[in-house]
């Protein structure tokens, strides 16, 4: 009697066990190794066309977040990003980063995105690999190349609600 009570909790195990791994949730987590931003970084710069002089390119994502590499060859407008921070890393060349002050000619010209032709008063910074930027939400700023390059790995991060 005490063998059949063994095997048949064997048995309820065994059967249990598939469910509960299937019920387990899947690690979410995204990771882009080293080698993998070196690689993407580089198909970028092949892929350029030689009047093409910024590139954008998704490397992780979950769904509504996502981490992207930018690749500048030439300066872009200033721009503002009413309701979403700008979170960003250097990750190879050099440029200088102008934020703050206030947007001259600023036009909306997508949903989410205002550009200028300048700013005025702004903050300038210098920029290099490893440098980390916060970029509040509503903020004016514009990225100038000091080489033959700039790449920054950043995210979008939405205003929190009230």
């Amino acid at each position: 009697m005490r063998a059949l009570r063994y095997i048949a909790a064997l048995a309820l195990v065994a059967t249990a066990a598939p469910a509960l791994a299937q019920t387990a949730p899947a690690d979410p987590t995204g990771l882009a190794s080293a080698a993998d931003i070196r690689a993407q970084v580089a198909t970028m710069a092949r892929e350029m066309k030689p009047d093409q002089h910024f590139a954008w390119r998704p490397l992780l994502h979950d769904g509504q977040t996502i981490a992207a590499l930018e690749y500048w060859t030439a300066p872009g407008k200033p721009a503002t990003h009413p309701t979403d921070a700008e979170y960003t890393t250097v990750i190879e060349g050099a440029g200088t980063l102008v934020s703050g002050g206030r947007m001259v000619d600023p036009v909306t010209t997508k949903s989410g995105m205002i550009e200028g032709s300048r700013i005025e008063g702004g903050t300038t910074r210098d920029l290099k690999p490893g440098d980390v930027i916060l970029i509040p939400a509503g903020t004016p700023h514009w990225f100038g190349i000091t080489g033959g390059k700039l790449v920054l790995l950043g995210m979008k991060l939405p205003r929190a609600a009230k």
